[in-house]
């Protein structure tokens, strides 16, 4: 059995496919890229390969007169506005020299162009480079394309992340409509799980075959043959392109090692996306810092107290921000994964222990104290280092995560957390003791509180993922009269509308929710729009899981000795998974088999044939469709350790979530129109 780290080391293999091509060159790259890079040593890895220059892939951007070499990474087709890009970087340039890297397969460049004929050579590229000799004007230039799946960015040893493809979501039945609307009398899905891929979106189905390809080729470096598994709708269509993938079949039959993946949809629990868990640091940091601009997972950690520099208020800051990916020091990457992994009173200790021992080892004048660990504690230790530049920069990865950790604890938002923690709980307790119509009447004071007088009063924000909270339990209620959940969904329309218009000042989330810019450009109108779409989303979240037999709940009433509680989605499945007696589930369902499983069905009716089950290897590999929450990293540790120690597990996931990430899947994504780059 092949360990973890060879999966692990996948993504920075990708990178170094890259790396070997910049020497000299001007790198143009895109946020998606630049994103996996991050994680992958960062910057400075392509400046140690002998790069001029980093930079945006912006039509405004260019190389200079002594700049006769260009490499572009990019996350897209080649075609349309990426293709515009390049021309006008390269038009506003003296290139003589150019590299093209995309991370989407040339066979999915061909669909795209709707060839589906299997062709020689790899034409698209070819055509391609043409493009961009003429572009450089000067056919006997040099002009190369290349494929590298450099979408993987290795959070921690046990998660993978793809930022490429943060925004992929599972779909949701008002995305069955649209699919139906094309689609004659007879021939109309009745639900998501009959969804196949030829009736998705041009647009979602290269998103999903670049993912699939992306995995595969994982596989392929490391030599793996898989089983796949899947939970969910969109699960399912990943799974059966992995399986189906042309260059996968041929891979299985030479593959020495073995290993199960599992796809699971984020739709079937958003309770636990969405919910607010006290104990998790590295969900509270995510939430509380700004993110990094371009960057659906890092954030930016103010680093001005390591500076003599005075803060001045509403100024745009000139210092560089620190961040969470420490790539450069094992020491710091350390402390993230523990930070990653653990509660978070382990957690904070741990930040003050490396920092105590960083000071010890400079020598600085540190005063030891014990108990309960502080932010003005972790400040103090941190601005001793400012004093000696070489103490700085050897422990500057530890200083920002000590910084993150601090200015997360004393941020005035953080008690909102508290508030929202509280009231999940308490509406948790009220599901079981009333219909739904009553439990909603339990948000109407939280929204006709008036404008918020205190940090802690809960914001539209927070307003939007208590209702997505809620709605994904909604099943769980007593059965509520249709008209009476009605009535109070038009007064938390008109309760929730009025708070958005009361805002001073738009949170990321409402410009995309209400489509303004600006409270100034914001109309009554407009935002009772957004809110009523909003709740046409919410009334369907509860029936995510109708079409599953055993997960159909996450939640356990309250039995008049224990409260009532949320029983996490992925817990369950995987209790499933590792169980003893290997039952076989009817919702985990296994993607891999093809002709080969269909005759083993007919052979099982003779005599006893064993399907696969996702426990047969020791390496288990859980995909989560849509994101996972570092709570859920914990849990799965957990379980795995308390279940079958000997397994490995390694998460992949699309990112990181935050409890904000899901009102924006939910309300303003294009679930089935992804952003391909055309």
């Amino acid at each position: 059995m092949l360990p973890i780290e060879g999966f692990t080391c996948f993504p920075g293999q990708m990178w170094d496919k890259v790396l070997s091509k910049v020497k000299k060159a001007v790198v143009f790259m895109d946020d998606k890229c630049a994103e996996s890079l991050h994680w992958n040593g960062g910057a400075t890895s392509v400046f140690e390969a002998g790069a001029r220059n980093l930079k945006e892939f912006s039509s405004f951007e260019a190389g200079g007169e002594n700049e006769p070499k260009a490499v572009f990474v990019v996350s897209t087709l080649l075609k349309g506005r990426t293709a515009d890009i390049i021309k006008d970087i390269i038009g506003l340039s003296h290139f003589q020299y150019c590299v093209v890297f995309t991370t989407v397969a040339h066979s999915i460049q061909l669909l795209a162009n709707n060839v589906t004929a299997e062709l020689e050579g790899s034409p698209v590229f070819e055509q391609f480079e043409e493009k961009l000799s003429e572009w450089m004007g000067d056919m006997n230039y040099t002009a190369e394309v290349i494929h590298a799946p450099v979408v993987f960015a290795p959070v921690s040893p046990q998660l993978l992340l793809a930022p490429t493809f943060a925004h992929l979501f599972p779909l949701l039945p008002q995305d069955l409509k649209t699919i139906n609307i094309k689609r004659t009398e007879k021939k109309m899905f009745v639900s998501l799980t009959d969804v196949d891929m030829q009736s998705l979106t041009p647009e979602l189905q290269i998103e999903i075959k670049t993912l699939a390809s992306a995995v595969n080729s994982m596989f392929e470096s490391t030599s793996t043959r898989e089983e796949s598994f899947a939970v969910g709708p969109m699960s399912r269509l990943i799974a059966g392109e992995l399986a189906n993938h042309p260059q996968a079949k041929s891979r299985r039959k030479t593959a020495t090692n073995k290993a199960s993946i599992v796809f699971i949809d984020r739709t079937l629990d958003l309770t636990g996306a969405a919910g607010h868990h006290g104990d998790s640091l590295v969900e509270k940091i995510l939430t509380v810092l700004q993110p990094l601009p371009g960057h659906t997972t890092d954030v930016q950690v103010d680093m001005l107290e390591l500076t003599n520099l005075q803060h001045i208020p509403d100024s745009q800051p000139t210092l560089a921000p620190g961040c969470l990916a420490q790539t450069q020091s094992s020491t710091a990457r350390l402390l993230w994964e523990t930070m990653l992994a653990s509660k978070q009173k382990e957690a904070v200790m741990e930040v003050r222990r490396q920092l105590v021992e960083a000071a010890s080892k400079e020598n600085l004048p540190i005063k030891m104290s014990l108990g309960r660990v502080t932010p003005e504690q972790l400040c103090s230790y941190v601005q001793l280092f400012k004093s000696s530049w070489g103490a700085l920069e050897s422990h500057c990865g530890v200083l920002q995560l000590g910084l993150a950790t601090a200015q997360t604890l004393r941020h005035p938002t953080l008690p909102r957390w508290d508030a929202c923690l509280a009231f999940e709980r308490l509406l948790l307790q009220a599901l079981g003791d009333s219909d739904f119509a009553g439990v909603l009447r339990q948000l109407l004071p939280l929204m006709n509180s008036g404008s918020r007088s205190g940090e802690d009063e809960c914001g539209p924000d927070e307003l939007l993922v208590l209702l997505v909270y809620l709605y994904s339990l909604a099943g769980e209620a007593q059965p509520a009269d249709d008209e009476e959940v009605e009535k109070v969904e038009r007064e938390l329309i008109g309760a929730l509308t009025l708070v958005i218009t009361r805002e001073t000042e738009l949170s990321p989330l409402l410009q995309k929710l209400t489509r303004c810019g600006s409270p100034e450009e914001l109309t009554m109108e407009r935002a009772h729009t957004a809110v009523e779409g909003v709740f046409e989303t919410l009334k369907e979240l509860s029936h995510a899981r109708d079409h599953l037999k055993q997960f159909t709940s996450v939640y356990t009433a309250s039995d008049g000795v224990h409260q009532a509680t949320y029983r996490p989605f992925l817990r369950q499945v995987l209790e499933e998974i590792f169980h003893p007696d290997r039952p076989e589930c009817p919702d985990i369902e296994h993607m891999s088999g093809g002709l080969t499983d269909l005759l083993k069905t007919g052979f099982s009716m003779f005599m006893k044939v064993s399907r696969p089950h996702p426990s047969d290897h020791g390496l288990l590999f859980l995909f989560l469709v849509g994101g996972v929450t570092p709570s859920e990293l914990r849990l799965i540790r957990e379980v795995v350790s308390a279940h079958k120690p000997g397994t490995q597990v390694l998460v992949l996931s699309t990112r990181l979530l935050r409890p904000t990430d899901i009102p924006e899947l939910l309300f303003t994504t294009q679930r089935l129109v992804p952003d391909i780059g055309v």
